[in-house]
């Protein structure tokens, strides 16, 4: 098992461009380059002169581009656009378009001209903290999509019910929203309970909207764009699939979107507006929050957009960002499944894949039909229709709007919705037989954090080099914030127990479930937040604990010794202990290194995330 060997702070190595965004007093500043001539000097002498020159230069300019261009031999016929991509460059239809911001080596760049602080700040005293969780008579709900705009569905047979929000029917690629209340089956409030007050708050949420990953079992944007462009003069679309014609493929991969930016900034200031008098218990301990998250491009910039949402600019002295690296030799509980080498093995881990193409072919069957016709010299897939639903949430949320949206059904975008809670059921959640495995190091971390102690034994993701540090893994402070990824807030979920989420049992390929307690919409959007709250209650003698998952209170009776309680309540010391005995009964070794395997399909079937037992 590996695990990190040095801890570099980072402190000595200022980079040049920090210091010359400092001001500089006792060093002259540099000029721009630039070339001296007797003509130079007349003309900076005469300003008239200079601009005189220039207009006709101009003037002089234009004169032999427009000579150029009416001589040339198709002067005079202005093309039209073409299916020929070798006639004519790209953006064209179907093609990659990418703007490349920022420039590598801009030409107008003078850090020292543009400081970051001048001084004069005027006045600075801050108020009190805000506690709108425990203060206000409503709790405030997130819609969950600012800045993004909703399809008109204008096109034949897709009409939808003016209640129906499409995206809340994304699943994982649905931008977070506060459930409706009991969703999860208490009618209860996340604000604090009359009875109680708050204590301390574990927060763990997923990185912000991103471009689609590199790699994708089923369907993918990418993999569509591709091969629209090998055949990019071949095809033609008319109907509702026309605006194809002049469409370009403009998605990045895996980076955070602008409105991602903006979501987990948006995360930041809510929990200071909820939580915010948590900071009273650093300020009286003199000492500051440490915040994780792991070094993906993605969920590093979530983090520090969710601190400057928390803490605003500028961040430093504020808090500190730990960061774990995500990669295969480095033991972390953020991203588990580097160190667990039978989640690469697809015949043990990739099962949502399976499931998502037979329900597919079900839900999609008459989008095909309605399609397919209209694209010609392309043969449309199920497959490629499932694509195009993917195109619809990731344009949405990297560009603002997307066309493809308008082009299926209510029914078949509750069927997209179903097709998430599939994949995301079998390959990351209680359906999978390496979830509880992946989660339960996370599991151990809070733990530790919740009864002050070291983790004892690392015997599983937990990293020993971080999580022994009292520097990197504090154990006194009333307020954590961990960044992960949707898979893993799914595999804790898993590891916790909390098999209310999997009542309804194994997902059908076949239909959808009426009663079915699984939604990937509900639980693993984009920036998905679930909370630990810590309470102290008059009406219990005993410290309290509860679960909320964005925006709705999860019933803790799952977890062994916990109660039926309105408010979703738990004794901290009975969750504990049933947490303990979750560890212990979970076998890393075997579940990550064992020698056994399941059936793809309905032959086996896990609701509780584990693997078949050693023979």
């Amino acid at each position: 098992m590996s695990h990190y060997k040095d801890v570099e702070s980072g402190a000595e190595h200022k980079s040049e461009e920090h210091e010359a965004l400092l001001p500089q007093s006792d060093v002259s500043e540099p000029e721009p380059a630039r070339t001296s001539s007797p003509r130079q000097s007349s003309y900076a002498s005469h300003p008239k002169l200079y601009t005189a020159a220039a207009f006709l230069a101009g003037i002089l300019s234009c004169l032999a581009v427009q000579y150029v261009v009416c001589s040339s031999p198709s002067g005079s016929d202005v093309p039209t656009p073409h299916r020929n991509v070798e006639a004519f460059a790209p953006p064209y239809a179907g093609s990659s378009e990418a703007h490349n911001f920022p420039p590598a080596s801009p030409t107008n760049v003078f850090p020292s001209l543009f400081p970051t602080s001048v001084g004069y700040a005027g006045p600075t005293p801050t108020g009190a903290e805000p506690a709108l969780i425990a203060t206000a008579p409503s709790y405030p709900v997130h819609t969950g999509a600012p800045n993004l705009v909703a399809p008109a569905f204008t096109g034949k047979g897709n009409k939808t019910s003016s209640r129906f929000d499409l995206f809340r029917h994304w699943g994982n690629l649905s931008p977070w929203f506060s459930v409706e209340r009991g969703a999860f089956g208490l009618d209860s409030s996340p604000d604090v309970p009359e009875t109680c007050r708050l204590t301390g708050l574990h927060l763990l949420h997923r990185h912000g909207a991103r471009y689609p990953t590199e790699f994708a079992s089923y369907g993918g944007p990418a993999n569509f764009s591709g091969r629209l462009n090998q055949i990019a003069s071949k095809w033609t679309t008319t109907g509702d699939l026309a605006f194809m014609n002049e469409w370009t493929y403009k998605l990045g991969q895996e980076v955070l979107t602008p409105f991602g930016r903006e979501q987990l900034f948006d995360l930041g200031i809510a929990t200071r507006m909820k939580y915010g008098f948590l900071l009273k218990n650093f300020s009286e301990t003199n000492t500051i929050p440490v915040f994780r998250t792991e070094s993906q491009d993605r969920m590093l910039a979530s983090a520090l957009n969710f601190a400057l949402g928390f803490f605003g600019y500028p961040l430093d002295g504020l808090y500190q960002q730990s960061i774990t690296i995500e990669a295969k030799g480095f033991n972390n509980t953020l991203a588990p499944y580097k160190t667990c080498p039978n989640t690469d093995d697809k015949t043990k881990a990739d099962r949502g894949t399976w499931f998502v193409r037979k329900w597919a072919e079900v839900y999609l069957k008459d989008a095909q039909a309605r399609l397919a016709p209209q694209i010609h010299g392309y043969n449309l897939t199920i497959e490629d229709v499932y694509t195009l639903q993917q195109m619809c949430a990731y344009e949405t949320v990297a560009i603002g709007y997307s066309k493809f949206c308008e082009l299926f059904t209510e029914d078949e975008w509750v069927g997209f919705d179903y097709a998430m809670d599939l994949y995301f059921w079998y390959d990351s959640a209680f359906g999978s037989p390496v979830s509880r495995i992946q989660g339960i190091g996370y599991v151990q971390e809070l733990v530790a954090r919740l009864t002050h102690t070291p983790i004892a034994t690392h015997n599983s993701s937990t990293n020993a080099t971080l999580d022994d540090s009292p520097a990197t893994f504090p154990l006194g402070q009333s307020l954590y914030v961990d960044a992960t990824h949707e898979v893993v807030v799914l595999n804790i979920l898993t590891a916790l127990n909390l098999t209310n989420f999997a009542a309804s049992g194994p997902l059908p390929y076949d239909h959808i479930p009426s009663d079915r307690s699984f939604k990937v919409s509900h639980l693993a959007p984009f920036a998905t937040n679930v909370h630990f709250q810590l309470l102290s209650c008059t009406s219990v003698p005993d410290p309290q604990i509860r679960i909320i998952v964005n925006d709705g209170v999860v019933p803790l009776t799952s977890i062994r010794g916990c109660p039926m309680q309105e408010d979703g309540l738990c004794p901290l010391d009975t969750f504990v202990d049933a947490m303990k005995e979750m560890i212990a009964t979970t076998d890393w070794a075997w579940g990550c290194h064992g020698d056994w395997s399941v059936p793809i399909g309905y032959d086996w079937n896990t609701t509780v995330g584990y693997p078949p037992a050693p023979v």
